[in-house]
């Protein structure tokens, strides 16, 4: 009996590690540094919301954890350049609708909808 039990523990908790592991590695930040990185490569004016869509959608495709991370960098990301916004211009509300249209580029991109739908004509097939 006391086999049995150690086994079954054993097993809960390797499964339950499996699926952190798993969480965790679809968790990793590649799409949206590559997004970035392409970005800044592309340099492409009127670009920038497909490059946000694209990296949301990327990790979302690895799942879970891919989703969270994509929404944790999305709104990090947001949030720090609004404080940077507003340390250069003041409360002017410079940069606001700029920032409420690439969160909804970034949602648009986690919930599965084709990036593409914010791709600028012209913009290299490369991207």
């Amino acid at each position: 009996m006391k086999l049995f039990t150690g086994l079954m523990i054993c097993s809960l908790v390797l499964g339950i590690s499996g699926q952190w592991y798993s969480f965790f590695r679809e968790a990793g930040p590649w799409d949206m540094l590559r997004a970035y990185s392409d970005m800044r490569e592309a340099n492409y004016k009127n670009s920038d919301k497909y490059f946000h869509a694209r990296g949301n959608y990327d990790a979302a495709q690895r799942g879970p954890g891919g989703a969270w991370a994509a929404k944790v960098i999305s709104d990090a990301r947001e949030n720090s350049q609004r404080v940077t916004d507003f340390f250069k211009h003041g409360d002017s509300g410079h940069g606001v609708e700029d920032s409420k249209a690439d969160q909804a580029a970034n949602e648009w991109g986690r919930s599965g909808n084709d990036p593409n739908h914010f791709r600028p004509p012209g913009l290299p097939d490369k991207y």
